[in-house]
């Protein structure tokens, strides 16, 4: 039996010599975070209900640009998209695609029959980073002899299921997570010498088997047959950056190539939460989601308001916080601002963090200032406000730098991923960042513990 100290040793001697992450690190626990059978089942059946999220997303949309739903819908989502990217997400030969990898971000809260299994989802991701590492986690956290969600290979083997052979193109926007996909690649390649690849997409003209628009060249690296998938590790917003981006969409839509994430911009807006709420559209999500599923994504996705200037009628407010005018939210007391404000996407501060401000954490000139632009950004990028649940706090062991096991009390924010192929959706395994309980915004930082999740 290892002590906590021999098994931090173990996690750290396992650790690739390239790294997982570019430049970032984080702090090593010898134990994966736990939760109980309960838990583990409630996460399971929440992949099956995402899909058929995903599913109602895309075809609303589809059903606005049509004119058999409200055609304002297509306008929220195609807001500061090119042209020839909206004409591309429409195109009806790949109508029914939807991404094949689905990570909600969970913040785990106080709620729930025994206060240990209430959560809500702060956004979804559709191109995740953490898929190598959570990986990894599992496979080496699972050889120290703890049952981890999803299995030891759950990570793995869902990834192989939905890329095959794909070529993985990572721009230098996402370059922080090339070294845990180099990684994930490589033990694929172990099991398939032939399997999936990673290339710089900003130099993949060079490499790439769809140049010359047949989709019959070859790449000049390493003389591989041409590839009938791109497992697509860049966002919609970084395209201008990637010179092989025109050449790819044409082959996309001629149907040479196939990509995942599709090239559907809108399914990446994070006011698809927002819409969820919108009373007009209830009974679309009703019969779509089926009531049950309905009512239980009510209970875990938080109320979402697009920040839409538009006039509203004399005698009209803003459900919820029942405000005339978003003037008037900028004046809320901190007590009042328990809220979120984030871009929507299709930005380069879409992600990360970058653009979110927690109005219950912020000065009332920031928040103003923080209010006024995204007010001001919605002809081109609209913003998403949004009800903040605090995360309940737990307690997890880590090495701390003075070579002690220590306990870490903090907030979990879990990341489970979810795998779609052959018309099933499977938990791979799950991804549990514990930061420090005064921070408010949770994910990876150096003074985090990064963990697999355990059942038992």
């Amino acid at each position: 039996m290892l002590t906590p100290r021999e098994k931090v040793a173990a996690i750290r001697g396992a650790l690739p010599p390239e790294g997982l992450f570019a430049d970032k690190d984080w702090l090593i626990s010898p134990e994966p975070f736990p939760i109980n059978a309960s838990f583990a089942e409630e996460l399971d059946k929440l992949g099956y209900r995402l899909q058929l999220f995903n599913r109602a997303c895309n075809q609303l949309y589809r059903l606005s640009v049509a004119g058999k739903q409200p055609p304002w819908i297509a306008e929220y989502l195609d807001r500061g998209k090119p042209r020839e990217l909206v004409e591309l997400s429409r195109r009806k030969e790949f109508r029914d695609d939807l991404p094949r990898v689905i990570r909600p971000d969970l913040i785990l809260t106080e709620s729930g029959p025994d206060r240990r299994s209430g959560y809500v989802i702060a956004e979804l991701d559709n191109i995740p980073g953490g898929i190598g590492l959570t990986a990894w986690l599992g496979e080496t956290y699972a050889a120290l002899g703890h049952e981890i969600l999803g299995g030891p290979r759950g990570m793995i083997d869902g990834f192989r299921r939905i890329a095959g052979d794909a070529d993985i193109l990572i721009s230098q926007e996402a370059a922080t997570y090339r070294p845990e996909m180099e990684w994930l690649a490589k033990k694929l390649r172990i099991e398939e010498p032939d399997g999936v690849r990673v290339f710089d997409a900003e130099s993949y003209k060079s490499q790439s088997p769809i140049r010359g628009g047949g989709g019959d060249s070859r790449p000049l690296e390493d003389g591989r047959a041409n590839p009938r998938s791109i497992y697509r590790f860049f966002e919609h917003f970084d395209l201008p950056n990637i010179p092989s981006a025109p050449a790819i969409m044409e082959a996309v839509a001629s149907g040479a190539v196939r990509i995942t994430p599709p090239f559907k911009p809108y399914l990446e807006e994070k006011l698809w939460f927002a819409l969820f709420w919108l009373r007009p559209l209830r009974e679309y999500w009703r019969r779509e989601l089926s009531e049950r599923q309905f009512l239980k994504l009510q209970q875990v996705i938080p109320y979402t308001w697009i920040l839409d200037p538009v006039p509203l009628p004399q005698h009209a407010v803003i459900p919820e916080l029942n405000v005339h005018d978003w003037r008037e939210v900028m004046d809320f007391s901190q007590k009042q601002r328990e809220l979120i404000l984030k871009i929507s996407g299709f930005s380069e501060i879409g992600w990360g963090s970058r653009s979110v401000t927690l109005g219950s954490d912020a000065s009332h000139t920031e928040w103003q200032a923080a209010l006024e632009r995204a007010l001001g950004d919605f002809p081109h990028h609209p913003w998403i406000l949004q009800r903040f649940h605090k995360g309940r706090l737990v307690e997890q062991p880590y090495l701390d730098a003075a070579g002690a096991i220590t306990i870490l009390r903090g907030r979990v924010r879990l990341c489970p991923y979810y795998f779609v192929s052959e018309n099933r959706t499977r938990l791979g395994g799950a991804l549990a960042t514990i930061a420090p309980a005064d921070k408010k915004l949770l994910h990876g930082m150096k003074d985090a513990i990064m963990v697999p999740t355990s059942v038992g």
